[in-house]
């Protein structure tokens, strides 16, 4: 029978090890990223918890470079999607064709679409219909796809980043809520400040631009997700989550702002994610368990998406990073 002091030497064992792979990351991803350490941080918290993330931001801020980046540092196949009015469920997931084989005879033969990858860039997702928003929902769900009937299973990790940008609105689908709530969480990306923005500036308009490097693999990744899971997680860190949470529902809380500005709240799973990325976190940082302050970081970006104000809080000049920082405030 195993000892629980030789399964906790183990854990710190296997923590001190990644934690070493997730420095050599960092580097590696700084090498051809600038600045946006927090957006790389969050990003790579979305992959150690096995996640789907949603970027937020306006044209050019890298968006695009940075889910490369990941998946060449980290040893991953990845594919891109510009999504379009015009895109079908088929240009996804893929179909089936039929083919004539020897004496004549005719089979249908599957062609998997470039959702068949373990990182896909979903360019300006809510510039695709509903009805192929939908076909991408049951991928980054149930991990496989399902065309005439027949279930094909995705490569494993299976990883979705997509991005929006957040000025042009017009003559876009806005993502439902159920599919909004399969991601792990909404990375906001804002302007790089000016120092990075500099060095930008120099290494890309030269005669040679940086490549990323491996160094990682997808087996690598799969064990630090598995690890993710085995890390012990406080009493003190539990009752933050589900504090934060519950009391973001208008129907279950007791704060009065929140009940008046708020249409609807977060639910069971914004309690899962928050659970995952706050330990996630912490092997980030190479520490044994998450704190309170991990619950306070990464609420933002876990609850942006799985909650909406009302009409009394646009009139009232509220914001939904109003009502998260008031939800958060006694944990700080």
């Amino acid at each position: 029978m195993q000892h629980a002091s030789d399964t906790a030497d183990t854990l710190l064992q296997e923590i001190e090890a990644l934690g070493d792979k997730i420095r050599d990351l960092r580097e590696a991803i700084g090498e051809v990223i600038f600045g946006q350490d927090e957006v790389i941080t969050e990003a790579l918290i979305t992959l150690l918890a096995g996640g789907h993330a949603l970027l937020i931001g306006v044209p050019g801020l890298a968006k695009t470079r940075l889910v490369e980046t990941l998946g060449t540092v980290l040893g991953l196949d990845d594919k891109r999607i510009q999504f379009t009015p015009d895109l079908m469920p088929a240009d996804i997931v893929g179909s089936e064709v039929m083919d004539e084989g020897e004496g004549g005879r005719r089979a249908f033969r599957f062609i998997p679409g470039p959702v068949f990858c373990q990182v896909l860039m979903a360019d300006e997702i809510n510039r695709a219909s509903p009805r192929t928003q939908s076909a991408l929902l049951q991928a980054m769900q149930e991990k496989q796809v399902s065309i005439a009937g027949v279930a094909h299973d995705l490569p494993r990790p299976f990883h979705v980043l997509a991005t929006q940008n957040p000025l042009e609105q017009e003559g876009t689908y806005p993502l439902p809520e159920a599919q909004l709530d399969r991601f792990l969480m909404q990375i906001d990306v804002a302007y790089p400040d000016l120092e990075a923005e500099r060095r930008m500036l120099i290494a890309t308009t030269g005669t040679e631009e940086a490549r990323p490097r491996q160094v990682m693999t997808a087996e690598e990744l799969l064990a630090a997700q598995r690890l993710v899971r085995r890390v012990p997680v406080g009493d003190s860190v539990v009752d933050a989550i589900l504090g934060i949470v519950r009391q973001g529902r208008p129907s279950e809380t007791t704060d009065d702002d929140v009940a008046r500005h708020v249409a609807w709240g977060p639910g069971p799973r914004a309690s899962q994610s928050l659970m995952l990325v706050v330990t996630a976190r912490a092997l980030l940082d190479g520490r044994l368990s998450p704190s309170v302050d991990d619950v306070v970081a990464l609420a933002p970006p876990v609850l942006r998406h799985r909650m909406a104000l009302n009409f009394a809080a646009r009139a009232d000049g509220v914001t939904l990073d109003d009502m998260i920082e008031k939800l958060i405030a006694p944990y700080r």
